[in-house]
């Protein structure tokens, strides 16, 4: 990168720059150390917002259309993982400039993702900024259509929230309508992510959207629409399921075993079930199944996981059989004690069985 900014710059301090950046950065984390070159941009770029921007432009990498596998600086210019801190040098440096800074992140989205840092004008003037990403739904390179969409999610993970949307998300509609039969999946992906952040907090909009969306929808639409869904349909969502053209599940679980009823933490819950329909009509069944863990007061806490999609004929039966690990993982703390396995079919609960979780001890 420095060698990059001194080709730009002829009195660059490439030494001090280089000095300041990676001072301890073996102890940062990923977002420290590109706070830290963020830090060094400041401080050793021009004090002139519009001769930084110049320069960070001409160290770009020339190509425009890098995949997301293959970014990464070169001698050409710079690209990946380096481009998040001069994204945040825009976000932090750059309000005054907006149109320069509409320019710049277009641009470094090419060769990483502005996802993050475009959030910062959103905030800090949304009418603008969004007329701004509305332009670049209709852009020739994926990566600033997807843009679009992916930062101006209202639940954008690892990032600020944007509470206007949250409260209010019908401004991104027309952007999302826009972009739902893009021919990029990596960008109808971003539409499905950005449609699962308002499921959170308006779960009868986006059943609506998804029931008006399916209307002569393609299969990557229904994909994206499916995809979208995914927190509704596992909260069993009656509109939700019905847009998707899932009706109530008229089943009857005539056999359900818990294969383990003692499960070593660590090892796996393996059940199987049998269900037999009770209608005259073929059905549309999304399988699902709960694990409710035990929590350290006693109670449990529910955690869905997607199973199957299939049709079961009219008066016919189905058999499954499923294991499920119980290993460490970074979201959730084990307990020892009785826990419950529920099958779930079209958001309807068709029965639950306990098992038991040991946790063995650990010597001293």
């Amino acid at each position: 990168m420095a060698e990059h900014l001194k080709a730009q710059q002829s009195d660059f301090d490439r030494e001090g720059f280089i000095a300041f950046a990676t001072k301890d950065l073996s102890k940062l984390e990923l977002k420290q150390r590109s706070g830290r070159i963020t830090e060094a941009l400041y401080k050793y770029l021009p004090e002139d917002f519009s001769r930084a921007a110049n320069i960070l432009l001409g160290i770009l990498n020339p190509d425009e259309n890098i995949s997301i596998s293959d970014q990464g600086t070169s001698d050409k210019g710079v690209s990946g993982w380096l481009v998040m801190p001069m994204c945040d040098y825009v976000a932090f440096y750059g309000k005054e400039h907006f149109h320069l800074s509409m320019e710049l992140l277009k641009e470094m989205t090419k060769r990483s993702s502005s996802e993050f840092a475009i959030r910062h004008f959103l905030l800090s003037a949304p009418v603008v900024t969004l007329a701004e990403i509305m332009n670049w739904a209709d852009d020739e390179n994926y990566h600033v259509r997807r843009l679009a969409s992916e930062g101006s999610r209202p639940r954008l993970p690892w990032a600020m929230q944007l509470p206007d949307f949250i409260k209010n998300p019908a401004p991104l509609f027309p952007l999302l309508e826009k972009l739902r039969d893009d021919p990029e999946e990596y960008v109808r992906r971003s539409v499905a992510n950005n449609l699962n952040d308002i499921a959170k907090d308006h779960p009868d909009l986006v059943a609506e959207i998804a029931r008006k969306w399916m209307k002569g929808a393609s299969k990557e639409r229904q994909k994206l629409i499916r995809h979208a869904c995914r927190t509704l349909i596992k909260s069993g969502h009656k509109k939700c399921l019905e847009a998707l053209g899932y009706k109530d599940a008229q089943v009857e679980l005539i056999d359900f075993n818990v294969l383990t009823p003692s499960v070593i933490y660590g090892e796996g819950v393996e059940f199987e079930m049998t269900m037999t329909s009770e209608s005259n009509e073929d059905q549309a069944l999304i399988l699902d199944f709960v694990v409710h863990h035990r929590k350290a007061n006693g109670g449990t806490s529910p955690k869905v996981f997607k199973w199957k999609t299939f049709n079961l004929a009219a008066g016919g039966k189905h058999k499954a059989r499923k294991r499920h690990n119980i290993k460490p993982i970074t979201t959730r703390r084990y307990y020892p004690g009785l826990h419950q396995v529920e099958i779930i079919a079209n958001g309807k609960s068709l029965g639950r069985k306990d098992f038991e979780l040991i946790m063995e001890e650990v010597s001293a």
